[in-house]
């Protein structure tokens, strides 16, 4: 089942159905995984609904997510949580460890409701914003060390790799052309970055964002609320800590290591951080590439995607992303 029966009247019946009218105006919000809706109010408020991808995850993987949004706004960490919502059509009366109802059915789609929370995309050359940024994630990761996830994903380098490996070539998605330098390229690329988490044995792992890059963080300018802020958890996992740092650090090495100091000036007023961990930047890169392709080959059945990412399964594609893997083995050789 995917997303064409939800339509606009159904979104604004499913909110009624927990206590939420609308006014009849509804806007869709940019997202591939899940369709998000900003819905207006009678009452002059307005909230954002999310309906989750149908098959990604379990009820107990998005209560453990809500969980943990509730747990960091409890500890007066800027996330937007989920909103609590009439019970009586929770959905199928699951909870997690006691937790309010915060996700509700709706002719067979889940959803979740929060505040609408608007925000810009931080300045990263601003002064300050990288060591405000970096305390905004050593606070998350503070209430992230109180317990592990259970049901969420379990960040694993070996495991990931290869099933996104698997999943891309059982597909057929790579044009025969380029599977043979793909596949090759590929497979040592993900070698490289099993052996670096190996090296790096035993690391420590938490509750984390999960995919902290500069668009999933927000930034406000209102008085006491300025600063960054996060308004999903969508992907939420247990990993490094590394794991939600690294993607706010670009340019070449000197530059990288210069930007994740000024983030680790603010981390780590709040959380401490292993420097070994380091050495996980360009093999996480590495593994994010290709769970991307992996990503894409998943969704393709989905009618928006061949729309927006058209060059997909094209060989240009194929070969420009073994050149770019080719370089990643060289980074992390380096």
């Amino acid at each position: 089942m995917g997303y064409e029966d939800l339509t606009p009247q159904q979104v604004l019946d499913a909110l009624d159905a927990v206590g939420l009218r609308g006014d009849g105006r509804i806007l869709q919000l940019n997202s591939y995984e899940n369709r998000v809706f900003q819905v207006f109010l009678e009452d002059g408020s307005a909230v954002v609904a999310k309906f989750y991808r149908p098959g990604r995850w379990s009820d107990l993987q998005i209560l453990e997510e809500h969980a943990f949004a509730l747990e960091l706004a409890e500890a007066e960490v800027p996330v937007v949580p989920p909103l609590v919502l009439e019970s009586a059509h929770a959905a199928d009366g699951v909870t997690l460890h006691g937790e309010p109802h915060t996700l509700a059915h709706a002719g067979g789609h889940r959803f979740a409701v929060a505040a609408r929370c608007a925000g810009r995309e931080p300045e990263l050359d601003a002064p300050g914003t990288l060591e405000r940024i970096g305390a905004f994630i050593g606070r998350l990761h503070a209430v992230g060390r109180r317990q592990p996830f259970v049901h969420r994903h379990h960040l694993g380098a070996r495991r990931d790799g290869q099933r996104a490996l698997q999943v891309i070539i059982e597909g057929g998605f790579v044009p025969p052309g380029e599977l043979p330098a793909w596949s090759g390229t590929c497979e040592a690329a993900l070698a490289q970055v099993a052996s670096a988490f190996d090296a790096a044995a035993p690391l420590a792992t938490l509750r984390l964002h999960g995919d902290c890059h500069i668009g999933n963080v927000l930034w406000r300018q209102s008085g006491e609320l300025s600063g960054p802020h996060v308004v999903d958890l969508d992907d939420a996992m247990q990993g490094p800590a590394v794991q939600d740092l690294w993607m706010l650090v670009s340019g070449d090495h000197a530059t990288m290591a210069r930007q994740l100091n000024r983030l680790l000036e603010g981390y780590e007023q709040f959380s401490e951080f292993d420097d070994r961990e380091r050495a996980l930047i360009e093999p996480l890169r590495t593994l994010r590439m290709v769970r991307h392709s992996a990503w894409l080959a998943e969704r393709w059945s989905d009618p928006t995607f061949p729309i927006h990412f058209p060059f997909f399964g094209s060989a240009a594609y194929w070969s420009q992303q073994t050149a770019q893997l080719r370089e990643q083995i060289e980074a992390m050789a380096g």
